[in-house]
C-alpha cells in the first residue's frame, strides 16, 4: 500500500479520496496543501525513507515466517500490534493476514505522522489535516473488508454463507433507516424502559414541554430544581433506565424537579431563533415553575448547550433586574469558545456563511446530519465496528441505553443554528461583557452572580474540561469546579450507586486550569453525591412533597416523559 509514493502524490491522492466528508462544513481537503511543496522537505524524505525500510524488513520476516511455518520474526522498529480490530487469533493464524495487518499499522503509522510533520499554516489545518488522515486511515483498515478480514471468512464458512445473508438483510435494514444500528432497538422503547421517571408534562408551548415529576420522598426542600438539557439530543440521556438516571437520583435526593423537554423541531418550527429559545424556552420554564412552586427563586441546571441556553437567559434576567435562579449548575458548557474542542475544525467563515445563507433565514437542520458529524469524530467505535459486526459478521448489535439515545437524533430550526454557529463557535461573542444583545438585553455573564456549581469531563472532546475551566470563571458569582473522569456523556452519567470512575476538586481560586489541576484532590467514585449536597444548602427548608403535579393553572397535560420527546427526526 503506497510503498512507491513520494509523499506529495501520497498525501494528495489520499485527501482527494477523502473529499467527501460525512460533515459537509467541510472545506476541501486538499486546499489545506495548496501552499506547500511536500517534495522538498527533508524531514519529509527521511520518514519515507524510514517507512520504505520498515516495509522491507516487514516483507522479510513475513517471506521467513512463509517458509519456516513459524511465528512472525520480532522486529523492534514494528508497530506493535494492540489494537483490538485485530486481536483475534485468526488473524496471527494466516500469514497473509497477519501481514496485511502489520503493513496497515505500518502505513498508518506513517500517515499520520506525515500529517504532524506537514507545514500548514495554523491550528486549525492541523487539526482539520489530521482528522483527514484519521478518517481515510481509519477506513482503509483491512478489518473494514471482507477478504481481508480473516474472522470474516471464518464466520461465513462456520455458517454456511448465512453470516452473509443476515449482513445483507441488516444492510438493507439500514439503508431504509438511514443510518448504521449502533443497538438493539428493539430492547427501549421511550416511556416504558427508557425515559420512565414518573411525572406529568405540566405546561407546552410550540418550543418545549415541561415535566414535572413526582416525589419520591416525603418531604422536599422548598425551592424545586430545573433541568435544561441540550437541545441538540432527547432529554432522556438524563433520565435512562432507574439504576442510571440523574433525574432520578435528583427527585430521590428531596427535591422538586422539573426538566425541559424540548421540540424535535419540523417545518413549522423552521422559523425560530436563539431569542425564541431564551425568552419561550428557558425564562419561560423558570417561571411557569415559580407559579406552580409559589417561590420566587428556583435552582437551576444546565447541560452541554443547554448550559449556554441557561447562562445566556440568566444574563437577560439579571440585564432586567430579575434574579429568579437562586443557584446555577452547569454541566460539559461551554461560555468562553476559546478553544472548541474537535468540532472547532468544522466551523470557519465559509461554512458559518453557508449555514447562514441555507439555514439562517429559516428552515431545519437535519439531526442526522449533525449525528454524522458527531459519528465521524469517533469513526472506530461509532461507525466501523458496526459496519463489520453487522454488515460482514451478520451480526445485531447489543442492547445499549446510551446508544439508543445516540441514534435518537433532533432537529434544529435554521436561524438558532446559524446564530449559534457564529456567535459562539466563530465569534466568541458570549464571553465579551455586552457584545451581545438577546432579547432586547445588553448581556453580561459577569451579572450571573449566583453560586455556581460547574462540572468538567477530563476526556471530553466537545468541550474540553480547559474551556470548561475557562468558562467558570465568566461568571460573576462564587463557584465550585469539579473535574470528572471520562468524556462528555459518561462524564456525567455516573451513577452514585455504581462506585465507578473519579472526580478531582480543588477549594483553591487558580487562574489557570494546569494549576488547579496540579494541586487537586482525587476522589473515587461519582461527583453526584458531592452536587447533591452542595445544591441541598441552596434549596431553603424542608416542606411535605406536593401531592399533585402542576396547580389550578397548570395542570397535567398528559403522562412523562410527554409527546415531545417520542417525535423522530
Amino acid at each position: 500500500m503506497f510503498q512507491n509514493m513520494d509523499p506529495a502524490t501520497l498525501l494528495q491522492q489520499m485527501l482527494g479520496a477523502v473529499g467527501a466528508s460525512p460533515a459537509s462544513e467541510m472545506p476541501d481537503w486538499r486546499a489545506l496543501l495548496a501552499d506547500v511543496d511536500l517534495s522538498k522537505s527533508p524531514e519529509l524524505t527521511n520518514l519515507q525513507k524510514d517507512w520504505l525500510n520498515r516495509h522491507a524488513k516487514l516483507w522479510q520476516s513475513f517471506v521467513a515466517k512463509s517458509a519456516s511455518g513459524e511465528e512472525t520474526l520480532i522486529i523492534d522498529d514494528l508497530p506493535p500490534v494492540k489494537d483490538r480490530r485485530f486481536s483475534s487469533e485468526s488473524w496471527l493464524s494466516s500469514p497473509i493476514h497477519d501481514y496485511a495487518r502489520r503493513a496497515y499499522l505500518l502505513n498508518a503509522e506513517y500517515l499520520k505522522t506525515t500529517a504532524e510533520t506537514l507545514p500548514v499554516k495554523d491550528d486549525q489545518a492541523r487539526q482539520r489535516l489530521n482528522f483527514a488522515v484519521s478518517q481515510f486511515v481509519e477506513a482503509m483498515a483491512p478489518s473494514n473488508f471482507a477478504a481481508t478480514n480473516p474472522d470474516v471468512i471464518r464466520t461465513a464458512l462456520e455458517t454456511g454463507g448465512e453470516s452473509i445473508r443476515r449482513g445483507i438483510d441488516n444492510l438493507l435494514g439500514d439503508l431504509n433507516k438511514g443510518r448504521i444500528s449502533m443497538t438493539d432497538e428493539a430492547a427501549f422503547e421511550v416511556g416504558r424502559n427508557l425515559a420512565s421517571t414518573p411525572g406529568a408534562v405540566v405546561y407546552e408551548n410550540e418550543i418545549f414541554q415541561l415535566v414535572q415529576y413526582s416525589p419520591l420522598s416525603e418531604k422536599v426542600v422548598q425551592r424545586p430544581l430545573v433541568l435544561i438539557p441540550p437541545c441538540i439530543n432527547k432529554f432522556y440521556i438524563l433520565d435512562l433506565q432507574a439504576q442510571n438516571s440523574f433525574v432520578r437520583y435528583a427527585v430521590e435526593q428531596g427535591n422538586t424537579v422539573f426538566l425541559v423537554s424540548w421540540r424535535n423541531v419540523k417545518a413549522e418550527q423552521g422559523h425560530l431563533g436563539w431569542d425564541d429559545y431564551v425568552e419561550d424556552g428557558v425564562l419561560r420554564a423558570i417561571s411557569v415553575v415559580q407559579e406552580i412552586c409559589a417561590v420566587k427563586q428556583v435552582n437551576a441546571l444546565g447541560f452541554c448547550v443547554g448550559g449556554t441556553l441557561l447562562s445566556s437567559s440568566l444574563a437577560v434576567a439579571r440585564g432586567r433586574g430579575e434574579n429568579p435562579v437562586k443557584s446555577l449548575t452547569l454541566l460539559t458548557t461551554f461560555l468562553d469558545f476559546s478553544n472548541p474542542g474537535e468540532l472547532g475544525m468544522f466551523i470557519d467563515e465559509a461554512s458559518v456563511a453557508t449555514r447562514e445563507m441555507t439555514l439562517g433565514k429559516g428552515g431545519v437542520y437535519s439531526g442526522r446530519e449533525l449525528s454524522s458529524v458527531f459519528s465521524a469524530l469517533r469513526p472506530n467505535d461509532l461507525i466501523w465496528q458496526y459496519v463489520v459486526g453487522n454488515y460482514l459478521k451478520g451480526g445485531k448489535p447489543q442492547a445499549f441505553d446510551l446508544l439508543y439515545w445516540n441514534s435518537d437524533s433532533t432537529n434544529l430550526p435554521g436561524p438558532f443554528f446559524a446564530w449559534y454557529l457564529r456567535n459562539m463557535y466563530l465569534e466568541n461573542s458570549l464571553k465579551v461583557p455586552g457584545k451581545l444583545e438577546m432579547c432586547g438585553v445588553k448581556v453580561d455573564l459577569g451579572s450571573v452572580d449566583m453560586p455556581a456549581f460547574v462540572l468538567a469531563a477530563r476526556e471530553d472532546h466537545i468541550v474540553p474540561w480547559q474551556s470548561a475551566f475557562a468558562s467558570s470563571k465568566l461568571l460573576g458569582g462564587k463557584n465550585t469546579f469539579v473535574l470528572g473522569a471520562s468524556g462528555h456523556i459518561a462524564g456525567v452519567i455516573n451513577p452514585a450507586a455504581a462506585g465507578k470512575r473519579n472526580y478531582w476538586v480543588n477549594s483553591a481560586d487558580e487562574s489557570s486550569p494546569d494549576r488547579w489541576l496540579d494541586g487537586a484532590e482525587e476522589v473515587k467514585g461519582s461527583w453526584w453525591p458531592l452536587w447533591s449536597e452542595w445544591l441541598k444548602s441552596h434549596g431553603g427548608r424542608k416542606i411535605p412533597a406536593r401531592g399533585r403535579l402542576g396547580n389550578d393553572i397548570h395542570s397535567p397535560i398528559e403522562p412523562a416523559p410527554g409527546r415531545y420527546v417520542k417525535e423522530k427526526a
